[in-house]
């Protein structure tokens, strides 16, 4: 009997990475200088988690997909005229701030009630896709917090590849030290992955999928919920461009610790 998957993929939408990225301070916060203007696309991360899950829906008939995605109606538009042509499944847009600076607790919070308030989701099938990292809300805890505020225990981070049984059970390859992997079994839904890269190609653009998509994608961007994301007292005390720097040394036979202690006593100096 073939496993129906409620497949949920968290994926925030960045500034294309390519364009010149100017952190300033506003009136409101930290931000991005003429962050409205420079082109967006789907964070990479998320990109590949969205990927994988549109091959495992495809394995499992009767499964189905759904994106949440939290940033400004106009700059969702623009990204998901692109990105609809490459697999199939419904958008759940969120309207709201666009960057990396927002509170990943306010982040997940918002996108932990979106998903709790999809119609017709069943929990007990569940699979929270994401990203591992971020190239914007990039605290490396939103998915997590996510998952947690949806009662879902069984987490993976790191993940490059899932293998279902016909059981309902699965395994998943997770990234650790040392280029290797590690192999985590569970007994089934709901459970949180924060996918790697994966092992799955862009898909091609498919103007027929992007026709069906596009059909169910206009009408939820103009019912978006606008929502403010709260600080929870998180407060920058300066933004600026990375020192370009490099100072290069080949030390042998140095342990972990000791290299530790160097990187924060250098990083500490600055």
């Amino acid at each position: 009997m073939a496993n129906v998957l409620h497949i949920v993929v968290c994926a925030g939408i960045v500034p294309d990475p390519l364009q010149t990225l100017e952190p300033v301070t506003g009136p409101n916060g930290p931000g991005l200088k003429n962050e409205m203007v420079l082109p967006a696309v789907l964070d990479p991360w998320a990109a590949s988690s969205l990927y994988e899950a549109a091959n495992l829906a495809g394995k499992n008939p009767g499964s189905k997909v759904w994106l949440v995605s939290l940033g400004p109606k106009a700059k969702l538009q623009q990204v998901m005229m692109t990105v609809a042509q490459k697999v199939a499944f419904e958008l759940v847009p969120i309207d709201g701030p666009i960057g990396g600076f927002p509170d990943a607790h306010s982040t997940a919070a918002v996108l932990a009630d979106a998903i709790a308030a999809l119609p017709g989701l069943d929990r007990n099938r569940l699979l929270l896709f994401g990203g591992w990292e971020s190239a914007t809300r990039g605290a490396g805890v939103t998915l997590q917090i996510v998952g947690e505020r949806l009662g879902i225990t069984d987490q993976f981070q790191g993940v490059d590849q899932i293998d279902l049984n016909e059981d309902g059970s699965f395994e998943v390859l997770e990234r650790i030290e040392g280029g290797r992997h590690q192999v985590s079994a569970c007994a089934g839904t709901p459970a949180v992955l924060g996918w790697a890269t994966g092992n799955l190609a862009e898909p091609r653009n498919n103007p027929q999928v992007g026709m069906a998509n596009m059909r169910t994608i206009m009408p939820a961007l103009q019912k978006a919920k606008p929502t403010t994301l709260a600080a929870n007292g998180l407060r920058y005390v300066s933004v600026s461009l990375p020192k370009q720097q490099r100072t290069t040394r080949v030390v042998k036979d140095m342990t972990p610790d000791q290299i530790a202690a160097e990187l924060a006593e250098w990083i500490g100096a600055e």
